[in-house]
């Protein structure tokens, strides 16, 4: 990107369950600013729809929401100078990775959204998850989303004004 970034860009990541989510909303809650949450999830089982309605009672009431599973730069680019939490680039990968080939994910997806973050105006708060620290998948499919994943979170961390990483609920600032 290589720009002078128009707001505030911070990454947040971790484990599954490390309290990555709750972090982000905290972080946004404390500017002041209106809320805006992006969910990048995709309701396709009982389980899932599960997950988003117990992220909807965390979140509570005050939240602007925008579902986007699949184009999360055009969201942005349709916020003002909002307080923002998308949430998140993992989900959002997953998505794209039914549909698109890796090189398309890293040469175009991923830079459109890490360009459209720094045209934001607001606070951004990115939530992703750490998916490089367990064994190798065992599965084509989940090495591929293993690597992707880690390049794209990278290139987030590079850009970020600041980077968390969450440990059993503990914030740890990288960045």
């Amino acid at each position: 990107m290589a720009q002078r970034r128009a707001g505030k860009l911070v990454l947040v990541t971790g484990g599954a369950r490390s309290g990555k989510s709750r972090f982000a909303l905290d972080r946004a809650r404390e500017s002041g600013e209106r809320l805006a949450y992006v969910a990048t999830a995709r309701p396709g089982d009982p389980e899932m729809e599960a997950r988003i309605a117990r992220h909807r009672s965390e979140r509570g009431d005050g939240w602007l929401l925008i579902e986007e599973p699949d184009d999360p730069a055009g969201a942005l680019s349709s916020l003002g100078a909002e307080a923002v939490v998308l949430d998140c680039l993992t989900l959002w990968l997953s998505n794209l990775l039914e549909r698109r080939k890796d090189e398309e994910i890293l040469e175009e997806d991923a830079p459109r959204l890490l360009a459209a973050a720094g045209r934001f105006q607001g606070l951004l708060v990115v939530v992703t998850n750490e998916v490089g620290l367990g064994i190798v998948p065992a599965t084509p499919l989940g090495r591929r989303f293993r690597d992707v994943a880690g390049f794209v979170n990278q290139r987030f961390a590079t850009e970020a004004d600041e980077v968390y990483v969450i440990w059993a609920g503990m914030p740890q600032r990288l960045k």
